[in-house]
Order: C-alpha cells, then structure tokens, then sequence
C-alpha cells in the first residue's frame, strides 16, 4: 500500500497560464510540484499577470500542493566565462526569485553553471561570485536549491563536496539547500544501482551538506550508463538504476521525508501517469 504522506509530483506544464500547471499536478493525484515559471529558453521575462497568481494559489490550496518548486532557466550559467552572458544570467536568477515570491513557491532549483573555457575552480569561484551579488540583492521568502549535475564537460557541481564548496563559501540564507538528482548522480560516478553506491552517496551528503540540507528529490532512471558524464533522462525502472536501485533509494532513511520529484520523458500522455503509479508502489 502506497504511504500518502509522501510528497510525489512531476514537473508540469505552464502551457495557457502558469496556473494550469497546478491543476494538472492535481488531476495526477501529486501532492508536490515543480514548473517553469517562463519559458525557460528565453532570456526576457515578463511578470506573470495577476489573475493567474491569484488562481495558481487557490489552485495550490484546493489540491494541497506543497511544496512548490520552480526550476530556473536553462539559460542560466552563473560559471560563465563570457562576461555578457554572466551579467544576463544574474538578472534572470533574480527575476525567477521574483517570480517565486509572486506566486508564493517555496524553492528556486538551480544548475548553477558550466565550465566550458575555463578551470572548474575558477567557474566555481565565479558562481560563488555571482551568488553573493545576487543575495545582495534583495531578500527573498524563496530559496536556492542547487541542484547536482551529470559530470558532463566543465560542470562544477556534480559531486556533494562542489555543491557543498558553493553553499559554505557563498555563505547566504538566499541558498536553503540541494537537490539531489538520482540519474545526474548515477551518471557522475554514484553507482545507485547497489546498497554499496547508495551508501556513499549517503554517506557523502552527510559529510560534507548535512542531511537536513536535501529538501528535494529528482527522481529519474538514467538512460546512459554508470559513470558515462551523459545527462539524459530515462523512465522509472527502465534506464541504468532500474526499479530495484530506485526503490531502495526512495525508501532509504534518509530521504523518507524528502519530496520527490519525477522528470521522466513525456512522449505520451500515458507516460506521466505510469511512472507516478510505479513510485507510489515503491512507499
């Protein structure tokens, strides 16, 4: 029998107004959620208008939906070596905090940025950088998740000590935490297919970030293979990790309480519902 206390949701769309995105969290039986609050392929944003606000917190209560999570733009590399590209990645992080508080979402998912022509040190110093300009800012009720990445060439947060390196250093209340991303992780070295590799990650997490610091979940099987630096996502049970590895992993102690997030392709309309329905079996 499924646990209901158990935050699960998916990522939906905003497609016809930001508040829709909440009820179609709602008609898939999720009680979390994760949106875009713009389209995340563009650089300008506009406010969302009133109305929807107003409607996507109606919406939020009627379906007790909590949290909400928005993930920020694609566009968004706080790592940049083109200074242009840095300066318009700072405005839009504080645009998509706005936004949250706009809307009254409780958490910012962010990929803090890439390497590409540079040292990973120095990206890493450079997001570090723009982090505290940002939290100089203003104050938001929002907060920062950093999200782990795949290991893909020049990233700078795929491991729990460069995450922790740009929480500690960057040293603002603006970050609240992480976000720990099953197929990103199996895809930078943390072998979640057995006890061994979900141990370390564990292990990892509580060394260097704290449990406490895990305030999400991003749950997806893995398309590539251990260790392949290829962040491509695969449907629950039919990628890398398997259902076994993702099974044990949602019910290891340590994120028992954690809101879990599904990213899985959307090919089909069938394909949100499917995986929903394999993890609600794994509580």
């Amino acid at each position: 029998m499924s646990d209901l206390s158990r935050r699960l949701g998916v990522h939906t769309s905003i497609a016809g107004g930001v508040h829709l995105s909440l009820e179609r969290a709602g008609e898939l039986g999720c009680n979390t959620v994760q949106i875009f609050s713009h389209n995340p392929r563009q650089w300008f944003v506009d406010k969302v208008p009133k109305e929807q606000t107003a409607q996507f917190k109606e919406m939020r209560e009627a379906y007790d939906i909590d949290p909400v999570f928005i993930h920020a733009s694609y566009l968004i590399n706080l790592a940049a070596f083109d200074a242009d590209i840095l300066d318009k990645s700072i405005c839009l992080l504080i645009h998509e905090l706005d936004l949250a508080d706009a809307l009254d979402a409780d958490y910012v998912v962010l990929h803090t940025g890439s390497a590409s022509q540079d040292s990973e040190d120095n990206a890493r110093r450079k997001a570090i950088d723009a982090l505290k300009i940002i939290s100089k800012e203003k104050t938001w009720n929002a907060r920062l998740l950093l999200d782990n990445t795949a290991g893909e060439r020049g990233d700078i947060s795929s491991h729990m000590k460069d995450l922790a390196e740009i929480t500690d250093r960057t040293n603002s209340a603006l970050i609240g935490g992480v976000c720990i991303d099953t197929c990103h992780a199996f895809a930078a070295g943390y072998d979640l297919r057995n006890k061994q590799g979900l141990s370390d990650l564990v292990k990892e997490i509580e060394a260097y970030l704290g449990s406490e610091s895990v305030k999400l979940i991003h749950l997806n099987d893995s398309k590539k293979g251990h260790g392949s630096h290829v962040d491509r996502h695969e449907h629950i049970g039919e990628g890398g990790i398997g259902r076994l590895g993702l099974k044990r992993f949602v019910n290891h102690h340590a994120f028992r309480n954690i809101p879990f997030i599904l990213e899985t392709p959307k090919k089909s309309e069938e394909d949100d519902p499917r995986n929903l329905k394999i993890v609600r079996s794994f509580f």
